[in-house]
């Protein structure tokens, strides 16, 4: 009777269930012996070992990073990564907890890159830094089974004196717009009253229709008083 029971217990206890976005990485006496796919699976009692692999996508929080830009400006530079497990196996034995040394990896390498590139490329092109950090990382961790898809620069924290200056930096290029852009509009606006005037000069009667309308048009406010000088010629001939 003990014998079954032991027997069953003995059973039961190599019963493993593997879910669909798990592998399972197999050893026996030590020596790795296959991947267990998902479903019910039997993993011999004492004989042999698993671990269990997430394949899914896991996303790391690549914190603030000290970094000194090429231009020899101090910056803190913070990131998102996102990476699966390709092969579970190399993911447990060419690597010991392989989420942190990708963590570590991403951390380093976002240093180098930032190091490499000026301030104004790193604010202006931040998708050509994140891909040139992803390419390093992803083929660094090609040996542990992992591929990395996509690195995301989150944040770049300047030094507060520098906020100040690329504030005023900013603030008078913007003046410097509303400048030219009045200039041009006075420009046109003069060339606009030049042909004006060419015309009123050249055309008969131009000149006296347009007194007459600024003249009705003064007059639509009775609010106003008008005083309109009348060439001294007409009144001697009165």
């Amino acid at each position: 009777m003990w014998i079954y029971i032991l027997v069953a217990v003995f059973i039961a206890s190599g019963i493993k269930i593997v879910q669909e976005y798990e592998r399972g990485v197999r050893f026996t006496l030590g020596r790795f012996s296959g991947i267990i796919n998902p479903g019910l699976r039997f993993v011999i009692p004492i004989i042999q070992t698993w671990q269990k692999v997430d394949i899914r996508i896991k996303v790391i929080d690549v914190p603030d990073q000290d970094a000194i830009t090429r231009d020899n400006v101090s910056i803190k530079v913070n990131a998102v990564l996102y990476f699966r497990v390709l092969e579970a196996e190399k993911a447990i034995i060419k690597v010991e907890h392989y989420g942190y040394a990708v963590s570590q990896l991403a951390q380093t390498t976002m240093r180098d890159v930032v190091g490499e590139v000026s301030l104004d490329d790193l604010l202006s092109k931040r998708d050509s830094v994140s891909s040139k950090i992803k390419i390093i990382v992803d083929k660094a961790t090609d040996p542990w089974g992992i591929k990395v898809e996509s690195v995301e620069l989150k944040h770049v924290e300047l030094p507060e004196n520098l906020k100040r200056v690329i504030g005023k930096e900013a603030e008078a290029e913007r003046e410097k717009r509303a400048v030219i852009i009045k200039a041009s509009g006075e420009v046109i606006a003069a060339d606009n009253m030049a042909k004006a005037a060419k015309i009123l000069a050249t055309g008969p009667g131009a000149l006296h229709l347009r007194t007459l309308q600024s003249i009705n048009d003064i007059s639509s406010d009775k609010s106003n008083t008008v005083i309109f000088a009348v060439p001294l010629e007409i009144l001697r001939d009165i």
